[in-house]
């Protein structure tokens, strides 16, 4: 029976209250959504592109979607001030016990991540140091030297100036954390020991992929299964020697690693931490920045006057005039400051691109979200992908234009922007992020031109991070000095 209708209430309001949502009897959640039908009948489709998914949902039932997945109640969070609360406001009734979550640490174990509570608070202390001025400085000088092999290597192999700005990227930004992360001294072997390790951190976020996407029985023996005990062991393998070989040195040092061995020595952190952080560093230090820097590109290919504007600033900074032939210096991380054009065209990038499309969280206590009660249990979604294109945010929000993020347009409202996540959550590698992505790209871009190849417009997929599927050829046209 419906229940009773005040007598004051307008006819229309009247009419609303006697007539239950549809998903009434498939969710607590007072929010529009699909029925289980609609749900069963989309599953294709959720799989094959889970952002268009979320984008006609949120265009057929609004900023606020109850999903009537079973055990508990699910409800999709598409406006700033809900994100907000969630991420920054309440973010302590919010933990990352996720279906997400619980994935990734499958290839992470307990890492910075994953983790909740008391193990999260102690090991983001313990590893903040390493992203202080000093830490980024080598950040800024390994960035800038991937750039400058990057370079090498485009200049003997590009076949008539094509080149696979997705897989350049992700070889570059592997360079750059194998390097950072695991050996001060970055030596051969530790490079090596680095490259291994990111390649296998990729081969197990493939099988996690695939398993989230089609869930099997955990006692099923699969290949898939397989595979990620491989890629597990060449971790664990992996982070044994490094840290066998920074222990038979002088000094621990006060990088990232030896940070963490110094917290295992004093009791702060257990053992198997050190790999967790490790193998999440190479997560957020790779994979994700080499997803900005691809987009970055393509961005840059499409919008030759933002272009053309990023040439003239690195023409202004990088200009030297001991050089007979004009060649422009590399950049360094004394450059970062004046780099304001570059740095606000990676930050449009992300806004447009985040890498970190989907953020989860599970409510471990009763909420109240824009308006909805949210009981304890509830997994709240939010998508950066959608929220950041939001037109009552952004003006204009499918334009790239980096101009938003240089005073000279309307401000981004606060919240409104969330690539690195928000609050105190927010990411502990996000100025490691920037150095490497603004460094990488003025080098590459200092002496040459991006423009589109020929073929058909890149496909976004939604993986861990936003990738382009089969890659993203673009051309690289060399710029003359007379061009400066």
């Amino acid at each position: 029976m419906p229940p009773p209708v005040p007598p004051d209430l307008p006819k229309d309001e009247a009419q609303q209250a006697r007539t239950p949502r549809p998903n009434a009897r498939y969710t607590v959640l007072d929010a529009p959504g699909p029925l289980p039908r609609d749900m069963l009948r989309d599953l294709l489709a959720i799989r094959r592109d889970p952002l268009e998914y979320l984008r006609s949902a949120a265009g057929r039932w609004g900023d606020h979607i109850a999903f009537p997945l079973p055990r508990s109640p699910v409800l999709f969070v598409n406006t700033v001030a809900g994100a907000r609360r969630v991420l920054v406001e309440n973010a302590g009734a919010w933990s990352k016990r996720t279906v997400q979550y619980g994935a990734l640490s499958l290839v992470t174990g307990s890492g910075l991540l994953t983790s909740d509570g008391s193990a999260w608070r102690e090991a983001r202390r313990v590893a903040q140091p390493a992203f202080h001025r000093s830490g980024l400085v080598a950040v800024a000088e390994q960035s800038v030297a991937a750039a400058e092999r990057l370079r090498a290597r485009w200049d003997a192999t590009a076949s008539e100036g094509v080149v696979d700005v997705d897989a350049a990227a992700l070889q570059a930004t592997l360079e750059v954390v194998g390097r950072t992360l695991f050996g001060g001294d970055v030596t051969a072997e530790s490079a090596g020991d680095g490259e291994r390790v990111v390649a296998a951190v990729l081969e197990a976020l493939g099988v996690v992929i695939s398993r989230a996407r089609t869930p099997v029985p955990g006692w099923l023996p699969t290949p898939s299964r397989a595979r990620l005990r491989r890629a597990n062991r060449v971790m664990d393998e992996v982070v044994e020697r490094v840290v066998a070989r920074r222990r038979a040195s002088d000094e621990l040092g006060d990088d990232l690693l030896g940070l963490l061995l110094a917290a295992v020595d004093e009791g702060r952190l257990p053992p198997e931490a050190v790999r967790g952080e490790l193998v999440t560093m190479v997560i957020a230090g790779h994979e994700t920045v080499a997803s900005c820097l691809t987009w970055t590109l393509h961005l840059l290919a499409e919008h030759p006057e933002a272009q053309r504007r990023l040439h003239a600033e690195l023409d202004a900074v990088l200009e030297t005039h001991e050089d007979d032939d004009g060649a422009l210096r590399a950049p360094s991380w004394e450059d970062l400051r004046a780099l304001t054009w570059t740095r606000a065209v990676v930050d449009e990038s992300l806004r447009l691109y985040p890498p970190a499309w989907v953020v989860t969280r599970r409510a471990d206590a009763d909420d109240v979200v824009d308006g909805v009660v949210v009981p304890a249990g509830t997994l709240v979604i939010v998508s950066p992908w959608l929220l950041q294109r939001r037109a009552d945010a952004h003006p204009d929000p499918e334009t790239f234009d980096p101009a938003r993020f240089t005073g000279e347009g309307p401000a981004v409202p606060r919240g409104a922007y969330l690539p690195f996540g928000a609050g105190a959550r927010l990411c502990i590698g996000r100025d490691f992020a920037l150095t490497e992505a603004v460094l990488v790209l003025a080098a590459l871009l200092r002496d040459r031109e991006v423009r589109p190849a020929p073929g058909p417009a890149p496909v976004v997929e939604a993986l861990v991070t936003l990738r382009p599927r089969h890659g993203l050829p673009l051309r690289l046209v060399p710029r003359s000095p007379t061009e400066r």
